[in-house]
């Protein structure tokens, strides 16, 4: 379905759960989140009925997020149906990969094709201090069992911090070298209205090429970022510039949260809510929610907060 700025919309973003078991500093609050009650939330059936009639408008590739999607007791259940859905071509996920030692094999068993893991500093005392709970072996543990599970593409995601992880572009662009993943490095976006994260905090992704002068462009990918790649790597290096180049033009996805609102754009505060609804009251609202696509979101900077309404874990990362 092509929106009103003539926008084909292919991609679905599909979270389900806004619980996670870290607790990153630019994502959640340091005590996490109140848990909603059971009934306020999709359903599995309500799920696969959501990416069903997103396929028939022609939505081919879906993301799953959450929170973190791997605490989902019934994740497996919503990949594998998820990825028999007709019309869907591609089933990936995003993680902060602590389940993966376990869960790695069986996702790519139920049909996840791709995983995008967070991984934000290298330096095991930063990386306690960011997730609040997380230790950094345990990640490593998670991405060699990603490795290992064989999926198609994994990319490891990094929000670009000034004064956090700056310092840190050279040696997580590295990973690219000695692994098969590409590196992307995403601006961070004023989302929650932390105190901790000021002015410096947002840091452009040149400062990115400025680290990486022997980084040479590639071709792009259908993506989001802007791609690039070292000497000898295995793996690209990603920008993803919402604050410096925003992609709003290119845009073609759409976002459902775990509690059944349809978010047309992630800094948007509109939502148009399909729990409850049976497939032709999905596809109406489906329908409505595309038409209703902004053609691009407001300013976004140190002094500009997200209009988006709600918190990361909230929305799906």
């Amino acid at each position: 379905m092509i929106d009103r700025h003539g926008r084909k919309v292919t991609y679905l973003r599909l979270s389900v759960t806004e619980l996670c078991n870290l607790r990153c500093r630019y994502c959640m609050p340091e005590d996490g989140i109140d848990k909603k009650h059971h009934d306020e939330m999709l359903t599995e059936d309500e799920m696969i009925r959501a990416v069903e009639v997103a396929a028939s408008l022609g939505v081919n590739k879906l993301r799953i997020t959450g929170g973190e999607p791997l605490l989902k007791k019934n994740i497996l259940s919503i990949c594998r149906r998820a990825a028999a859905v007709p019309g869907i071509r591609e089933v990936c996920m995003t993680t902060n990969g602590m389940r993966l030692p376990e869960l790695a094999k069986p996702l790519r068993e139920a049909g996840v094709r791709r995983l995008n893991l967070s991984i934000d500093t290298l330096d095991e005392k930063k990386f306690a201090h960011i997730t609040r709970v997380g230790k950094l072996s345990d990640f490593m543990d998670g991405l060699h069992a990603a490795l290992d599970a064989g999926f198609d593409k994994i990319k490891l995601n990094a929000v670009l911090i000034g004064g956090f992880n700056d310092d840190e572009i050279v040696p997580l662009a590295e990973l690219t070298r000695k692994y098969p993943v590409d590196m992307r490095f995403i601006e961070l976006m004023p989302m929650t209205g932390n105190p901790e994260f000021g002015e410096q905090a947002y840091v452009p992704c040149s400062a990115v090429l400025e680290a990486l002068p022997e980084a040479a462009p590639v071709d792009h990918d259908g993506g989001v970022a802007t791609l690039y790649r070292l000497p000898g790597a295995q793996g690209n290096i990603g920008l993803i510039r919402p604050l410096s180049a925003h992609f709003c033009a290119e845009c073609n996805r759409m976002r459902l949260t775990a509690d059944g609102k349809l978010k047309p754009c992630l800094h948007s505060a509109d939502e148009y809510p399909i729990k409850g609804l049976d497939f032709d009251g999905m596809k109406a609202v489906f329908e409505q929610a595309i038409l209703g696509k902004p053609e691009r979101h407001g300013e976004l900077d140190a002094t500009h907060m997200s209009e988006a309404g709600r918190s990361m874990n909230r929305i799906g990362g």
